[in-house]
C-alpha cells in the first residue's frame, strides 16, 4: 500500500510539473548567468589555478563569488545541483515539498539535533534562499556596530542585494489579520513596508515576486564576470589542502579536494599569489564540519577520528545556536490562502511574532509520506529501523489521521526569540562529508530564552482575542487558549517527549513543542576561530564567511544580512587587495 501511495504521489508531482508554466527556464535565460557545470567536467580544465576558491554556493557564497569575480578568477564549488527548473524550489505553493523531499537529489538535507528537533540544511546552489520562507529584513544598527562592520559599506551592500532579488509582498489575508491583531494587542507603532529592523509591527520584504516565483542567491551570480567565474555543481569538498612545509610560518591553505556526482576525486589549487584565498561558505553546519575534517579543531575530536592535526583550536564547532520557534495552530471556518512570512511584530522584549498559513491543506498532502520533514510521518522515519515496530507505526498513524479536518484549515502564529542565549556544539559522526555531524543546540538552556518564549505565547494569546481572529473561527467567537495549546502540541512535530502539564505550564509547552525556523548559526565565531577579517586564526590563505561566524541571528530573519555579508566581504577583499597592488 505504501508503494502504491508513493507511486500516486510521484505521478501527481509529474503532472503538476507538466501543467505549470516554464517560468523557471525563462527566468534562467533572462538572468544571463555563468555556465553551471557538473563537477565531473573538471578534468577538462583541472590545470587551471584560481585567485579564490569558494566552498559553498549558498546565501553568502553566491554574492561573494559574483563580487570577487569582477576582478579575479574564482572557482565556486557547490555540493548540490541547480535550483533552476525545479518547481519545488521556485514556486511558493510548493514550499513544503522541498523540506519534505528525502531523495538523493533533494535541495535539502534533513538532520535531527540531539535535542530531538527536526531540522534541515540546504544542498543546492543558492543555499538556504532556495528552501526558506523568503522573508527579508535587515539587522538592527547595533548588530552592525557590534560586528565591527563599516556602516557605510553595509548600507551600500544591502541595496545591491535588494535591487536584484527582493520584492514587496501582496499581503495575504492571514498576514493582514496578524498585522491588525498585533497592533490591537499593543505591538506598535505600525511601520508600514520596511526592510529595517523597527520596533512595532511592519511588513517586510520577500524573495518571492508577485507571481509566487522565488528569487535566490544564485540569481546574484549574474552580477559576476562570466569570464572569471567558474561554477561547479555536485562538487562535495571533503578536505582543504595545506602547505605545512613553511619553517616557522603558519600552515597555508593552497587547494581543496572534492568529489563529483559519480564519486570521482579531484584537487583544485590557488594561484601562487599573495592575497589568494580558500573561502569556506558552507553554512553553520558545513563550515565547522569541513574545518574539522581538514584538521582544524579540538585535538581530542580530531584524534577520535584519526584526522591529522593541522591546527589545534578548541573553539571549532562550539557556540552552536538555533533560534527556537514555538507556534500556535489556529483552525479557521474556511480554508486559508497559503502565505509564508510577510508580517512581523518586533517587541522590545526580544520576541518576534510572525505567521504562516495554508500548509498541507489538501487530503493528498495530509496522506503523503514525505519523510523526516513531514508532519504526517516524519517522526516515525527518524526512529532507527531496529526500534520501529508495527504497533508504534499503527499508533502514530492513527493519532495523525484522527486529527479533525479543521486542523488543516487554518494557520500558525509563531513566536521566536532574539539571540538566543543558549548554546551547544557540533561534533563529527565520521569522516564522510556527506554525513550530518551531531549537533546540539540546548534549546531553552538559558532561563532568559524560556522567559522570552512564555512572553511570546502570552502575546499570541492577546492577538487571538482580537476581533481580527475571533471572527475567522468556526463559531465566530474564537477558541479557549487551552484548546489551541492542545491542538498545537499535536501539530508541532519533534522527537521530544510530551508532558501532561503542557497546557497548564507555558514553560513546559515551550520546551515540549520547540521547533526550528532554520536560523541556526555559530561554530566558527569571530575572535575564536576567525579574526575580524574572517581569516582563520593560525592559518594563512583561509577564511570563513557565512552564518557560522555569527554569535547571534541578525534581526528577525538572517538571510538579508548573510546575503549582504557576502557582498560586503567581497568588496572589502577587493579593496584590500587592489589597495596593496597600488601600494596604498
Amino acid at each position: 500500500m505504501d508503494l502504491i501511495r508513493r507511486g500516486a504521489v510521484f505521478k501527481a508531482l509529474v503532472f503538476l510539473c507538466f501543467i505549470i508554466s516554464s517560468h523557471g527556464r525563462d527566468h534562467l535565460t533572462k538572468l544571463n548567468l555563468p555556465p553551471f557545470l557538473k563537477a565531473s567536467r573538471f578534468p577538462t580544465f583541472q590545470h587551471e589555478a584560481y585567485d579564490y576558491i569558494i566552498i559553498g554556493g549558498g546565501t553568502a557564497g553566491c554574492p561573494l563569488a559574483a563580487t570577487l569575480s569582477q576582478k579575479y578568477k574564482v572557482l565556486l564549488l557547490e555540493r548540490g545541483g541547480s535550483p533552476y527548473g525545479n518547481r519545488n524550489i521556485t514556486l511558493l505553493e510548493n514550499f513544503h515539498i522541498c523540506l519534505a523531499d528525502v531523495s538523493p537529489q533533494s535541495p535539502s538535507q534533513g538532520f535531527i539535533s540531539t535535542d530531538g528537533v527536526i531540522n534541515a540544511r540546504a544542498k543546492v546552489l543558492g543555499g538556504g534562499t532556495c528552501i526558506n520562507a523568503g522573508f527579508y529584513s535587515r539587522a538592527k544598527p547595533s548588530f552592525v556596530q557590534k560586528a565591527g562592520w563599516d556602516a557605510e559599506l553595509v548600507n551600500q551592500s544591502y541595496p545591491w542585494v535588494e535591487e536584484r532579488i527582493v520584492h514587496w509582498p501582496k499581503v495575504a489575508p492571514w498576514q493582514a489579520a496578524l498585522r491588525d491583531g498585533l497592533l490591537e494587542a499593543g505591538v506598535s507603532p505600525y511601520n508600514g513596508y520596511s526592510y529595517d529592523h523597527l520596533y512595532g509591527t511592519k511588513v517586510g520584504g520577500t524573495i518571492f515576486d508577485e507571481s509566487g516565483y522565488r528569487h535566490t542567491a544564485a540569481d546574484l551570480l549574474a552580477a559576476g564576470n562570466p569570464n572569471n567565474l567558474r561554477v561547479l555543481l555536485h562538487a562535495s569538498v571533503n578536505k582543504i589542502v595545506f602547505n605545512m612545509k613553511q619553517g616557522n610560518r603558519k600552515p597555508r591553505a593552497i587547494g581543496v579536494q572534492f568529489k563529483d556526482e559519480n564519486g570521482g576525486h579531484y584537487q583544485a589549487f590557488l594561484k601562487r599569489k599573495r592575497g589568494s584565498d580558500i573561502i569556506v561558505s558552507a553554512g553553520a553546519i558545513g563550515s565547522p564540519q569541513l574545518l574539522l575534517l581538514s584538521g582544524i579543531g579540538p585535538r581530542s575530536e580530531l584524534n577520535k577520528h584519526n584526522i591529522s592535526v593541522v591546527l589545534r583550536n578548541e573553539h571549532v564547532g562550539k557556540g552552536m545556536s538555533d533560534n527556537p520557534m514555538n507556534s500556535i495552530f489556529v483552525p479557521m471556518k474556511n480554508p486559508t490562502k497559503q502565505s509564508l512570512i510577510e508580517t512581523v511584530g518586533i517587541t522590545d522584549a526580544g520576541v518576534f511574532i510572525e505567521a504562516s498559513s495554508g500548509f498541507s491543506q489538501s487530503d493528498d498532502s495530509i496522506h503523503c509520506h514525505h519523510g523526516i520533514m513531514s508532519a504526517e510521518i516524519g517522526q516515525l522515519s527518524t526512529i532507527p529501523p531496529k526500534q520501529r515496530s508495527f504497533d508504534k507505526i499503527q499508533k502514530y498513524v492513527h493519532n495523525k489521521y484522527s486529527l479533525p479536518k479543521e486542523v488543516f484549515d487554518g494557520g500558525f502564529i509563531l513566536e521566536k526569540i532574539d539571540g538566543p542565549l543558549s548554546t551547544g556544539s557540533l561534533v563529527l559522526v565520521d569522516t564522510d562529508i556527506d554525513s550530518n555531524p551531531n549537533v546540539t543546540f540546548n534549546y531553552f538552556q538559558h532561563p532568559q530564552d524560556l522567559r522570552r518564549c512564555v512572553y511570546g505565547i502570552k502575546t499570541i494569546e492577546k492577538i487571538l482575542k482580537t476581533n481580527h481572529f475571533t471572527n475567522l473561527t468556526a463559531n465566530g467567537a474564537g477558541y479557549p487558549m487551552e484548546t489551541l495549546l492542545n491542538m498545537s502540541i499535536s501539530a508541532n512535530i519533534n522527537l521530544i517527549p510530551k508532558h501532561t502539564n503542557d497546557t497548564t505550564s507555558l514553560e513546559q509547552f515551550c520546551r515540549d513543542t520547540v521547533t526550528t525556523i532554520w536560523h541556526y548559526h555559530g561554530g566558527c565565531h569571530v575572535g575564536k576561530v576567525v579574526d575580524q577579517h574572517y581569516r582563520v586564526i593560525g592559518i594563512s590563505g583561509l577564511r570563513v564567511i557565512d552564518g557560522s561566524t555569527l554569535f547571534s541571528s541578525p534581526g528577525t530573519n538572517p538571510q538579508a544580512t548573510v546575503l549582504m555579508m557576502g557582498r560586503y566581504m567581497g568588496v572589502k577583499i577587493l579593496r584590500e587587495r587592489l589597495g596593496r597592488a597600488a601600494g596604498v
